[in-house]
């Protein structure tokens, strides 16, 4: 390959009025409904290629177990919402530090990416970012197919249209869930068939598609079925394996199905467990479901029946909603103490789980695995999310992000720290970091009578001539510190090996020669603390260890080519988004990290990515600069930089100003204050108010608090200034000051609802005005239209502003808070005004005053129900502010 220089200069001129080029906007995650799924092709779909995994599954191996209860026969699947939606999931991470990154995959051998819902889409493959980090860690990741129960939206014509088959034989359903996987680079399928209306034909014709998928699946992929359907066609969930839902894994000696997933609400499993071996099937291809999504840890449970005492496990486990370690924590550091408990147990040491309280942590009945069995190893503790991002410890962005693509395999022991005294602490650190946004710090009292041996990996990697091992640390204190390794021959001895004795108060690398050690296997990792002297504040970061055949770094990686933007977009002339490509390197290539150079020439790290596309997440603009340069740089495993290649992007012209504005209240008492709110354009440098008999008159703050002292009806004018011009906006008869209006209260109450759907009896309507949040009163619509709902206040009333309670206020995710809207009133319901127009609202409340207006109809068009592809409206109250006629 032709060698680049150090910079590859692309200039793309994109001009202010980009009628003829493509929009870049944010590639998500797929999801799909069955027609949906039927006529997706990769080639037309402009997300595709964001949504594909480039890192295949690892092997991975099961060492001796450090708990005396854990056998290495069951098996763990866990059906788990690593995103908060199905729809909305940015298909390579995002600029939010707050996100599931979860990583005790030592304990899970097959992980279901759980979602689908009948307002988004019922077939969700996983997410690339999720399936880059499982494969890292050597776990097989399958997407989802979810048919709801009807209360949930579940039709069963979707059944169904999957379940439709050609004279020759072959589903086209099953072959295009065979394309996604292959495409997208993920695992299989777990089927849930929940929706009520089927026949025995039905189960017949399911059991069918199965077969067809096991037949013509390619090698390693996995079907996981669900107990909910059974022989007859309808949902029983038999919380076993029976006659009547056997056929569905196992039929006349054919395999359907290569594991089911049993209900929660079993007892004895034994009887499970003899069904499968009569089929021929293991009885661990059974995975018995615990259901967590409520109460996580504190979930009570029928332990004994899974693990008995002193007996061998009798079928696998299934942990339906893990995330709830993730959705019931109140940070980013409680998340992470929630799954440590809950993968290891309250002591925090998976070879000690022993307590009084029934939740002992996976870790007592499981055998941790680990993917660590070839070079280079190298891991910087990055959990795949920070709130800042370090390169060779050097920050290079000062704002939060995760993307789990990026996550290390991380400690396969979380924590084994003996001592013969009180321990040093070891936690998963994301104040300062030498790569990406964590590092492991090693904390507390450190003397010879507490000296600490951190056991933290389990590997299996063989010692060439060559191989070396290199640690990057920070500490104020002397290092105090050895790494140890233990070998396949003398698995419970450790060798330890010396790391210069002195201050490192930036970082510093050690790089240690294994040469004498060559031929040997090395079967775990572990670091050693200990001191002569008594050090009260011990304090030390471990940036980076590595294992690898060279101890210094190699040849810098060649810039990637044909780097290219194929789509952008500006917004409002300060924002800019893009989506990059290029060719891949030959060469082994980790990771590609993307840069933006800013006007004072310092780079600052906007992501990376495994795959050869990524999208640039929206840019504000700096000081009116007129162009932006993006770099790529490629990183191999050992992480050395390559040469980069940048493409430059040309800003349209600076804007002048859009003036807009809104005021908390429009209908006031006299001596009533009015805050007003600037919603102009940001590139507003200026504003000039005028307030016809307000005090004061006229005003250039940018959110003015004006009072009014004589009745009246006024309007408002905004004048928004900055270099390239100004706009003038004037709302007229906008504030009303009136004695009266002292009785403004929320009319709609009491009043007739009306709406063009339902999702239920229980979410109709009138639950949108019978002034309840709590207890998931809300108007809830279904449906891929544009929704609406009606309110008859009986006769005609003087409006002067609406408030909306979104999802968020019920409880309910953010993501699913309505983002457009618009509010019309009318006097006899035939003929309609609008009064309100919004576009964009993120917030769980809004408050929209209008100038006052008469009527008696107000209509609420909810024109994008929620933040992402979800389609169902969701709001908790809508009430209607004015006076009783």
């Amino acid at each position: 390959m032709k060698k680049l220089g150090a910079s590859l200069i692309l200039v793309i001129m994109v001009c202010a009025a980009l009628s003829s080029a493509a929009l870049a906007k944010q590639p998500y995650s797929s999801y799909w409904l069955p027609d949906q799924l039927l006529q997706w092709n990769p080639a037309s779909d402009p997300d595709a290629a964001f949504n594909r995994s480039t890192v295949p599954l690892q092997s991975r191996f099961t060492g001796e177990s450090v708990n005396p209860n854990a056998t290495k026969d069951p098996k763990v699947m866990a059906l788990s919402a690593l995103n908060q939606g199905t729809s909305g999931v940015p298909s390579q991470g995002s600029d939010t530090f707050s996100a599931n990154t979860f990583s005790y995959w030592q304990y899970v051998d097959k992980l279901v990416y759980w979602g689908g819902s009948a307002g988004e889409g019922i077939i969700v493959p996983p997410s690339a970012d999720t399936i880059d980090a499982a494969h890292r860690n050597g776990v097989p990741i399958m997407g989802t197919v979810f048919f709801p129960p009807s209360v949930y939206g579940g039709k069963y014509e979707w059944v169904k249209q999957m379940l439709q088959q050609n004279s020759n034989g072959s589903f086209p359903a099953a072959d295009k869930l065979i394309e996604v996987a292959e495409y997208y680079g993920f695992d299989g399928w777990f089927i849930n068939q929940e929706t009520e209306g089927g026949t025995a034909a039905d189960a017949q014709l399911m059991k069918s598609f199965l077969r067809y998928l096991q037949e013509h699946k390619p090698a390693g992929m996995e079907v996981i079925w669900y107990d909910s359907m059974t022989k007859e066609g309808n949902i029983s969930w038999q919380n076993a394996l029976t006659d009547r839902n056997a056929m569905f894994l196992q039929d006349n000696g054919n395999k359907i199905s290569d594991s089911m997933f049993l209900n929660f609400w079993w007892n004895d499993l034994g009887s499970s467990a003899a069904k499968a071996k009569s089929l021929g099937r293991s009885p661990f291809e059974l995975f018995a479901g615990i259901d967590v999504e409520a109460k996580g840890y504190d979930t009570s449970l029928k332990w004994n029946s899974l693990f008995p005492e002193g007996k061998p496990a009798v079928t696998s486990l299934g942990i339906y909603r893990p995330d709830w370690s993730f959705n019931s924590a109140d940070s980013m550091t409680d998340f992470f103490a929630r799954e440590n408990k809950f993968w290891v147990g309250q002591n925090g040491n998976p070879a000690n789980t022993a307590t009084s309280q029934a939740w002992k942590g996976i870790a007592n009945n499981v055998v941790e695995s680990s993917p660590i069995d070839q070079l280079p190893f190298t891991t910087s503790f990055n959990t795949g999310s920070g709130e800042k991002f370090y390169v060779d410890g050097t920050q290079v962005r000062e704002t939060g992000w995760n993307n789990r693509s990026l996550q290390d395999v991380l400690p396969t022991w979380r924590w084994l720290a003996e001592s013969k005294g009180n321990a040093l602490t070891p936690s998963l650190d994301w104040s300062d970091a030498y790569y990406g946004g964590s590092s492991l710090k090693v904390a507390g009292t450190l003397s010879s009578a507490n000296a600490t041996h951190l056991k933290l990996y389990q590997t299996d990697l063989k010692i060439e001539p060559a191989t070396k091992l290199s640690i990057t640390y920070k500490t104020q204190n002397k290092p105090s510190m050895k790494v140890g390794l233990a070998f396949a021959d003398r698995p419970e001895q450790f060798v330890f090996l010396d790391v210069k004795d002195k201050k490192a108060s930036g970082w510093t690398t050690d790089i240690l020669n294994l040469t004498p050690y060559k031929g040997k296997q090395i079967v775990a990792l572990s670091l050693y603390f200990d001191s002569t002297e008594i050090v009260s504040d011990y304090n030390i970061h471990i940036g980076q260890l590595s294992i690898h055949t060279n101890g210094n770094p190699s040849n810098p990686l060649e810039a990637v080519q044909a780097l290219n933007v194929t789509q952008s977009d500006f917004r409002g002339g300060i924002y800019g988004d893009a989506r990059l490509q290029w060719e891949a390197l030959d060469e082994e290539v980790q990771q590609y990290e993307i840069y933006r150079v800013l006007p004072d020439g310092k780079e600052t790290w906007v992501g990376a990515t495994a795959n050869n596309v990524f999208y640039v997440p929206e840019m504000k603009r700096i000081n009116a600069e007129q162009a932006t340069v993006l770099k790529v740089v490629a990183v191999n495993a050992k992480y050395v930089r390559g040469q980069a290649a940048s493409v430059t992007i040309q800003w349209p012209a600076y804007p002048k100003p859009e003036a807009k504005f809104k005021a908390d209240t429009t209908l006031i008492t006299p001596g009533q204050q009015v805050h007003f709110t600037d919603l102009s354009s940001e590139v507003t440098e200026g504003w000039s108010w005028t307030f016809e008999n307000g005090s004061p008159a006229v005003s250039t703050e940018q959110n003015p608090v004006v009072t009014y002292d004589k009745e009246g009806t006024y309007p408002v004018t905004l004048t928004a200034t900055n270099s390239s011009g100004q706009d003038t906006v004037t709302k007229q008869a906008l504030i009303t000051v009136s004695k009266g209006a002292s009785g403004v209260k929320n009319v709609a109450l009491g009043k007739t609802a009306t709406a063009d759907h339902a999702c239920g009896p229980a979410e109709g309507a009138g639950k949108a005005i019978d002034g309840k949040v709590t207890g998931n009163s809300k108007w809830c619509a279904l449906g891929n239209q544009q929704h609406w709902l009606q309110v008859d206040l009986g006769k005609e009333h003087q409006i002067s502003g609406f408030v909306i309670k979104h999802a968020e206020s019920g409880g309910e995710w953010s993501g699913f808070n309505t983002s457009d809207y618009s509010i019309q009133v009318s006097a006899d319901g035939v003929n309609w005004s609008d009064v309100v127009q919004v576009q964009g609202n993120t917030a769980a409340e809004t408050l929209d005053a209008i100038a006052l207006v008469k009527a008696r109809y107000v209509k609420l068009n909810v024109l994008k129900p929620t933040q992402g592809g979800d389609t169902a409206a969701r709001i908790y109250e809508f009430e209607i502010r004015g006076l009783q006629p």
